[in-house]
């Protein structure tokens, strides 16, 4: 499953790098603030060289547009998240789009909230779960 997200780039950390099982790896992270009524900053992982090229020609504070997915992997029995990016584009107007991703119809952001909400007012209970 994929997500595209239109958001503000905040930050741009240094690369990393190493050598593994299947060679010479690079990666870098950067944060991105979406573009909600309440924004979120989200940590997006680079894992390939042109991703990485292609981030080093974005300024900070410009509007990008992400296409990445959500990857959990164990180790050790603990569970680690990654937000991987494998689309970067650079948002050419001048306004800001507000947030959007989508998968196959489903939404990311505050739909997800909305829709959540009215799920819990239909099951016919008012109290709150806490």
């Amino acid at each position: 499953m994929s997500y595209e997200v239109n958001c503000k780039l905040m930050e741009v950390q240094s690369e990393q790098s190493g050598d593994g099982k299947n060679g010479r790896w690079v990666k870098q992270t950067f944060i991105g603030e979406t573009m909600d009524q309440y924004p979120k900053k989200i940590a997006f992982t680079a894992f390939n060289e042109q991703l990485i090229s292609q981030l080093k020609t974005m300024a900070v504070g410009s509007t990008i547009k992400v296409n990445f997915r959500v990857e959990s992997r164990e180790y050790n029995g603990r569970w680690y998240t990654d937000v991987r990016a494998f689309g970067i584009t650079s948002m050419s107007s001048g306004a800001s789009a507000p947030m959007q991703a989508s998968t196959s119809g489903q939404s990311f952001g505050e739909e997800v909230i909305s829709n959540t909400m009215e799920g819990l007012s239909q099951t016919g209970s008012d109290d709150l779960p806490f």
